[in-house]
């Protein structure tokens, strides 16, 4: 890509079922903490799957300014998930946002233009929140029928619900909140591409910078599969373990011969990427520099992936491109790894025509067998593992990989970290439902 501009990522902000914070997140890593257990924001008796990942408890008031918190009454769960992972992400950059200025977090006056400051996040398809809309149809019932009226809806049934409600379910409103919250103003969008919008998300933020638009962008995905429809509707498309409740921290086996399909999750994460200039001129601490953004599109099926791995492939060797580099300088990846068989099998066949032999010779860390699929904030995660591995010189341990696919040939600790000794990481991340597939590549700062 022809710019002078270098983009840096300064800022991690991450919301897991293994702990809040880019710091929680890397010790439960590597403490190999698992976060699936058995649901328990509703009760799931109903569902064969009963198991989940899920978010420590928290309150978003310790996340925004006193003067938003009546704005909490319009924000979805998924919502929630990405102001945390914003401020999260600010905090750890020591980016002086209108946020943390407020709030009495800021290490002095504010250190970002807002006219230069943009978003780019990822967002899934939003669902209701059952509990509130139940109430609301509930009073919508004919009471000599029994039967919902909507003529009694239209009438009565509407004004249970607060006039903003829709706007608590709408996929840009993540990005709308984190914006107002942060004072961002330059470009802002929102990418629906469901467990691709993380990657594709920070790869346009990365060209935003580059190109000039912006000198600091927050960006990344969240969602919140923790909701029965949410939930029902991967088991409709047998993508979820159902034979595993009574033993959650094993049901999800990436590229496991084992493996008996995925584990709903919830989480995401946003990432300060920043031009280098701008970095430097702050002071700021600089994990890593972008080097290089791919992606590719399975024309196969929009619900069933390629077994050849050619748009995986093709996705790999876009980034490697774009960042100048070849198969043989990578020596850490992140692959996407979901324990859906047909998926993994997909992925690994693509890693191995984009790599060859050399597949074996690099270090591979997957994080789904300790969280789930987080939906469209999964590849933010992957992402920022890949940062924080590469940073840190260090590659965590994989839960749940000791028995791998035949023709599986990545290469993951399966009991304890080892040393990263790389230059260059690459992450992977694709949608189960649809065609998106994206590849980011990092590389450690050198001036």
């Amino acid at each position: 890509m022809a710019s002078d501009r270098r983009v840096v990522v300064t800022g991690l902000g991450l919301a897991t079922p293994i702990g809040i914070g880019a710091e929680a997140f890397w010790d439960a890593l590597l403490g190999m903490e698992c976060g699936i257990r058995r649901v328990e924001a509703f009760d799931p008796g109903g569902l064969a799957a009963q198991i989940a990942g899920e978010l420590p408890k928290f309150s978003i008031g310790d996340y925004i300014p006193k003067t938003y918190r009546k704005n909490n009454k319009v924000m979805s769960r998924d919502t929630r998930i990405a102001v945390i992972c914003a401020h999260q992400a600010a905090k750890d950059a020591a980016l002086n946002t209108a946020c943390l200025v407020e709030r009495g977090e800021a290490q002095g006056p504010p250190n970002v233009n807002p006219a230069r400051f943009g978003a780019n996040i990822g967002a899934g398809l939003v669902c209701a929140d059952l509990p509130e809309l139940a109430g609301a149809l509930n009073t919508a019932v004919d009471e000599q029928t029994g039967r919902f009226s909507h003529h009694k809806w239209g009438r009565e049934g509407m004004a249970n619900l607060t006039p903003l409600w829709l706007l608590k379910f709408l996929p840009n409103m993540l990005a709308c909140h984190v914006t107002i919250v942060h004072d961002a103003q330059a470009p802002s969008n929102t990418i629906t591409c469901g467990e691709t919008s993380s990657h594709l998300a920070i790869g346009e933020a990365f060209r935003t910078i580059a190109r000039g638009a912006a000198d600091v962008c927050i960006c990344g995905g969240a969602e919140s599969k923790l909701n029965p429809m949410a939930m029902a509707r991967p088991l409709l498309l047998n993508r979820l373990n159902t034979g595993a409740n009574g033993h959650p921290e094993s049901a999800c086996r990436p590229f496991g011969r084992d493996s008996a399909g995925t584990v709903a999750s919830e989480g995401g994460g946003l990432v300060i990427l920043e031009d280098l200039e701008h970095a430097r001129a702050r002071g700021a601490r600089i994990y890593c520099e972008m080097a290089g953004f791919g992606a590719g599109s399975n024309t196969t099926s929009w619900s069933k992936p390629d077994p050849s791995g050619a748009a995986i492939s093709l996705a790999l060797t876009n980034a490697l491109a774009d960042a100048g580099v070849n198969a043989e300088q990578i020596k850490l990846i992140v692959p996407f790894g979901t324990g859906v068989r047909a998926y993994d099998v997909s992925e690994s066949a693509g890693w191995r025509r984009a790599f060859g032999d050399h597949l074996g010779k690099v270090h591979a860390v997957v994080t789904k067998g300790l969280i789930g699929t987080n939906g469209a904030g999964s590849g933010a995660i992957d992402f920022a593992t890949a940062v924080l591995a590469l940073y840190h010189n260090t590659v965590p341990p994989s839960a749940n990989t000791d028995g791998l696919l035949a023709d599986c040939t990545l290469p993951f600790a399966t009991n304890e970290a080892v040393d990263a000794n790389a230059e260059y990481a690459l992450t992977l991340a694709y949608a189960l439902s649809g065609s998106q597939i994206a590849a980011l590549v990092i590389r450690k700062y050198g001036e």
